[in-house]
């Protein structure tokens, strides 16, 4: 009886199985070179405690072709090392492509491998490559993962030189936040390198092999929270200085001179932001290393986190826009367009001009702008007796006021009041979020932090994304009922597409579009800031700043936006 996992994913089959199975094989055809899980313990260097529990079990012979649960067919082996192997496939039930590792059921790390498998498909966070099935079948332990085409590993990027400061803030940002919550979890990575880090085509680093890689090499470590820190350094040593942080090389990377030990990044190589610099001496704590400037160190992902959070922020560059051609004149601005062109050498006669307004056409022009200037001295010269007649009627009431709508108040309107925002939460209908640590930034007081979005590619409706049909935004709580009459925002960058709606004041955590019918704004491009000021004040509990397409970031191929400062006054 075959033993199968939960975590097995299934969904409703509504498309076109001829075109979705193209596009799957395609898919796979697009991330051989990309995603490929090459054998890396050739290039470590740092390893953890091994238990080698391989012995002697073959792998099962296995070839291209071969369909597993009559479901997944193997179309290319990207690995085989220590008994298992590792498979590009095609699961033709979804038809997408997954990555699939193999192993035989009476391999000394089988149980463990299916262990830290279904262990991670529970956790379930999208920042780490999905777990979809970890099964026990026909003498065989085989575990299925997310195949990501579009996204690639670190390792690619560094080929190429050191990351921007920007990216490399993102990169530790994210890597951190998600290793601190796998570790709150029990899980461990132990095998985090720079094959293992990817990043995907909106901007977002994900990571793969949680629990799962160091399973299947025997990998473990008494001090597992240490480990992953010290990897989470060493990746960012390596973005910023394209140096592996060891005497030897690794990932393609060539490491340190021999007999100097350990220096700072910004002592590598020049111009390293010194804040990261330091962030990545602070994680590499391990084999004598110490950190620099005497900072405490950081010993788990925990405190690296916040260690990011405590450095000022880094915000992405601006984007370089290059100056326009100069202006030409074409030949139909010239007036020669139709015309034929005269031969070269022959003078050409110029024509002379008519007299102005001498034709039929001038005249009736001439007394029409006539009869208008005689209608508009008539007109001035009512309105000038008529506001000398009712000169009396207004030292009767020299108090009164004058409002916008046209009704008298005896007082003068009171000023508007600071409506704290109690907290801020990303506009994810979807359930997805993109930057949700970060949303409590538009709201800090500061126009120099911001909840900035991903950098987005080919499209300005956030890539074109199914799970950003709706876009995204902010949703501000102001704690209880308020009445709000003026709206401040700051953009963090002009062009955004946006609108800023209201939910209705009974309604209470609202999380999607049809829960915010109230219209503050339309639905327009906005500059680098918004101002709404109502007519009267409206009751509401919770504001969106809704975003549907974003700025170009840097080329006519890249999208980025977001949301620098919110204030609400009432």
């Amino acid at each position: 009886m075959a033993e199968r996992s939960t975590a097995a994913v299934d969904v409703a089959d509504n498309s076109d199985e001829s075109s979705l199975t193209a596009q799957a094989d395609q898919s796979t055809a697009d991330g051989v070179a990309k995603n490929r899980e090459r054998d890396t313990d050739s290039d470590e260097v740092q390893e953890s405690t091994r238990t080698d529990g391989a012995g002697t079990t073959s792998p099962p012979e296995l070839h291209s072709g071969h369909k597993l649960a009559r479901r997944y067919r193997l179309e290319e082996c990207v690995t085989r090392l220590d008994g298992f192997s590792s498979w590009r496939a095609v699961d033709e039930k979804l038809r997408r492509a997954v990555g699939v590792h193999i192993l035989p059921a009476d391999h000394a790390r089988a149980r463990s491998v299916l262990a830290a498998a279904r262990s991670s498909a529970l956790l379930g966070d999208p920042r780490f490559v999905q777990v979809l099935d970890a099964v026990e079948e026909n003498d065989v332990v085989y575990v299925v993962h997310e195949w990501l085409p579009d996204a690639t590993e670190l390792t690619t990027l560094l080929a190429s030189g050191p990351l921007e400061p920007y990216d490399a803030y993102q990169m530790v940002s994210q890597v951190s936040s998600a290793m601190a919550a796998a570790h709150r979890e029990g899980l461990a990575h132990l095998r985090l390198n720079p094959n293992a880090v990817l990043r995907a085509s909106t901007g977002q680093w994900r990571i793969r092999g949680l629990a799962v890689n160091a399973a299947l090499r025997g990998v473990s470590s008494d001090t597992p929270q240490r480990a992953d820190t010290e990897a989470i350094g060493a990746l960012l040593y390596a973005a910023l200085t394209q140096r592996w942080p060891y005497e030897s090389d690794a990932y393609g990377l060539s490491g340190l001179p021999k007999d100097i030990g350990l220096i700072a990044p910004d002592q590598v190589r020049a111009g390293v932001h010194r804040g990261l610099s330091e962030l990545s001496m602070r994680a590499l704590v391990n084999d004598g290393a110490t950190a620099s400037r005497h900072e405490s160190p950081c010993t788990t992902p925990e405190e690296l986190v916040k260690a990011i959070g405590e450095m000022p922020r880094i915000r992405p560059p601006e984007p370089a826009f290059t100056a326009p051609p100069e202006y030409q004149r074409t030949t139909y601005q010239q007036g020669t367009y139709g015309r034929q062109t005269p031969h070269p050498g022959v003078t050409q006669p110029v024509p002379t001009p008519p007299p102005p307004l001498q034709s039929r056409t001038g005249k009736a022009l001439k007394w029409a702008v006539s009869a208008l200037l005689i209608a508009a001295l008539g007109l001035g010269s009512w309105q000038l007796a008529d506001a000398l007649m009712d000169q009396g009627g207004k030292n009767e009431d020299p108090g009164r006021t004058q409002t916008n709508d046209g009704d008298a108040d005896d007082k003068p309107a009171a000023p508007l009041k600071d409506i704290p925002i109690s907290s801020v939460r990303e506009f994810a209908p979807s359930g997805s979020g993109i930057q949700e640590d970060e949303a409590h930034l538009a709201a800090d007081g500061k126009v120099d932090t911001a909840w900035v979005t991903p950098q987005y590619r080919g499209y300005a409706n956030f890539g074109n994304l199914p799970q950003r049909k709706q876009g995204s935004g902010l949703i501000l709580d102001l704690g209880t009922v308020r009445e709000v009459a003026r709206i401040d925002i700051d953009m963090y960058r002009s062009g955004q597409t946006a609108e800023v709606l209201a939910a209705d004041d009974d309604v209470t955590g609202p999380s999607s579009l049809s829960e915010f019918p109230q219209r503050l704004s339309e639905l327009s491009s906005t500059g680098s800031t918004l101002r709404i000021e109502l007519k009267k004040p409206l009751r509401t509990r919770y504001v969106l700043i809704h975003v549907t397409r974003l700025p170009e970031d840097g080329s006519a191929d890249l999208y980025r936006g977001g949301i620098a400062e919110v204030s609400i006054k009432g």
